[in-house]
C-alpha cells in the first residue's frame, strides 16, 4: 500500500512538471491583450483574454454615469475656451464661426466696402516685391533639360516606306499635274471634309471657285455673319381694326395683330364678339399677344359661329392644354378653317391624354389641312399626319373634278 501511494505522488509531480503556464502581455493601439498558453503532453490549448480600454487609468464604463453638465459648470471661462478649441462639435446647425477654432480679437472696422477692399488687395499685390529667381531669364536660352523625342523604331519606318498605292500611270500623271484647287475639289467630291474648311467645301460643290489665298496651308477664318435689319414693330391700329371687323369691311381679309403686347382683354373680347357677324375676314393672326384661357374660350365660341375664317394662328401665348382641346373641338363646327396653329404655349408638353383627345378630334375634321402643334408621341403624330394627307388628297381630287 505504501509503495502504491509513492508511485502516485511521483506521477503527479511529473504531470506538474510537464504543465507549464506562460503569460505574455502585448500592447496594441489602446488595448491590452493577455495570451495564456497551456502545454500538455497531448495537446496545446490557447486562451485569449481582452481587457477593456481605459481613459486616465479608468475604464470607459465608469464614465457612463458622469454628469457632463456638472463638469462643465465647474470649468472657468478660459478652460471652456481651451476645451472648445480642441473639440469639434460636429453639428451642422451651428454657424461656421462657432465651429471654427480661430477667433479674431480685433475690433470691427465698419461695414464691408467691396470697392475699397479690392483696391487694397490690388495695391498690396503691386507693392509686394516678386521673389527673386535663382537664374535670371535670358530670351532664347533653354533653362533645364531640353526634351528630346525618343528615336523611332526602325521597323515602323520600314513599314511606312513599304506602304504604297499603285494608282496606275494615268491617275498618277493626272494627280502630279493637278493644281491645288483641283485637288481640293476632288477631296470635296470624295467627302474628305476634314481636309478643308467649310468655305472650300461649299465652293467646290457650287462650282464657284476656291477662295483666294485659302489653300492647304491657309489660315481658316470665321465666316462673316450676315446682318439683317430688325423687323419693324407692328403698326396695326387695334381699335381701328376692331371697328372694321364690326363694320364687316369687305377689304379687310387678313388681320395681323402679331407681337402687339398691349392689347387689353376688353379689346380682345370686342374683337371676338364681332367675328361671328363678319363675312369677309379669312386670316386672323394673334401670335404673341398675351392670350389667356379666359379670352381663348371666347375665341372658341366665336370660331364656332364664323363663316369665312380659313386661317387661325394663336402661337406663343398662355393657353393651357385643355383650352387648346376646346379650340380644336370648335373647329368641328366651323368647316371653313383649313389651317390652325397653336404651338409654343405656356405648357411645353401637352401630355398623352391631351394629345389623344386632339388626335380624335382631328380625325373627325374633314376640312382641316394643316395643324401647327407639337405632338410628342409617335402614335398621335402619325395619325394626325395621315388624316391631314387624306383631307388634302380629297380636296385635290374634288378640285380636279370641278375643273373638268
Amino acid at each position: 500500500m505504501a509503495d502504491s501511494a509513492k508511485d502516485n505522488d511521483v506521477i503527479e509531480e511529473e504531470e506538474e512538471e510537464e504543465t507549464t503556464t506562460t503569460t505574455t502581455t502585448t500592447k496594441k493601439t489602446s488595448q491590452w491583450r493577455k495570451t495564456r498558453s497551456t502545454k500538455t503532453s497531448a495537446t496545446t490549448k490557447t486562451t485569449t483574454l481582452t481587457t477593456p480600454a481605459k481613459l486616465y487609468g479608468k475604464d470607459l464604463s465608469e464614465y457612463d454615469d458622469v454628469d457632463v453638465e456638472s463638469l462643465l459648470a465647474q470649468l472657468s471661462a478660459e478652460e471652456i475656451t481651451i476645451l472648445a478649441k480642441e473639440v469639434d462639435p460636429d453639428d451642422n446647425f451651428l454657424p461656421p464661426d462657432q465651429r471654427c477654432s480661430y477667433e479674431c480679437t480685433k475690433d470691427a472696422t465698419g461695414p464691408l466696402n467691396r470697392k475699397q477692399l479690392i483696391e487694397h488687395i490690388n495695391k498690396q499685390a503691386i507693392e509686394t516685391p516678386d521673389q527673386p529667381e535663382f537664374e535670371p531669364f535670358v530670351q532664347g536660352k533653354v533653362r533645364g533639360k531640353k526634351w528630346v523625342p525618343p528615336p523611332r523604331d526602325a521597323r515602323d519606318i520600314e513599314a511606312e516606306e513599304q506602304i504604297a498605292i499603285d494608282l496606275g500611270e494615268e491617275y498618277e500623271h493626272a494627280l502630279n499635274d493637278a493644281t491645288q484647287e483641283e485637288i481640293i475639289d476632288l477631296a470635296a467630291i470624295l467627302g474628305f471634309h476634314s481636309m478643308m474648311n467649310q468655305d472650300q467645301y461649299h465652293a467646290s460643290l457650287l462650282n464657284k471657285g476656291q477662295p483666294v489665298g485659302m489653300g492647304w496651308d491657309g489660315i481658316t477664318k470665321s465666316t462673316q455673319q450676315k446682318l439683317f435689319p430688325m423687323d419693324p414693330p407692328n403698326s396695326t391700329d387695334v381699335e381701328e381694326s376692331i371697328k372694321r371687323v364690326k363694320d364687316d369691311d369687305s377689304k379687310l381679309i387678313d388681320l395681323n395683330l402679331n407681337n402687339i403686347k398691349n392689347i387689353s382683354d376688353e379689346k380682345l373680347e370686342q374683337l371676338f364678339a364681332a367675328l361671328p357677324q363678319n363675312e369677309h375676314l379669312e386670316v386672323l393672326s394673334l401670335t404673341n399677344v398675351g392670350l389667356t384661357d379666359k379670352t381663348a374660350l371666347l375665341l372658341a365660341e366665336a370660331i364656332e359661329k364664323s363663316k369665312t375664317l380659313r386661317v387661325l394662328n394663336v402661337e406663343t401665348n398662355f393657353i393651357s392644354p385643355p383650352v387648346i382641346v376646346r379650340l380644336v373641338q370648335a373647329l368641328l363646327k366651323c368647316r371653313t378653317i383649313e389651317e390652325f396653329r397653336a404651338s409654343n404655349q405656356r405648357s411645353a408638353v401637352l401630355g398623352n391624354k391631351i394629345e389623344m383627345e386632339i388626335t380624335d378630334l382631328v380625325e373627325k375634321n374633314s376640312s382641316l389641312l394643316r395643324l401647327g402643334l407639337h405632338l410628342e408621341f409617335n402614335d398621335a403624330r402619325h395619325r394626325v399626319a395621315a388624316h391631314l394627307q387624306r383631307n388634302i388628297d380629297r380636296i385635290r381630287v374634288k378640285r380636279l373634278n370641278q375643273r373638268k
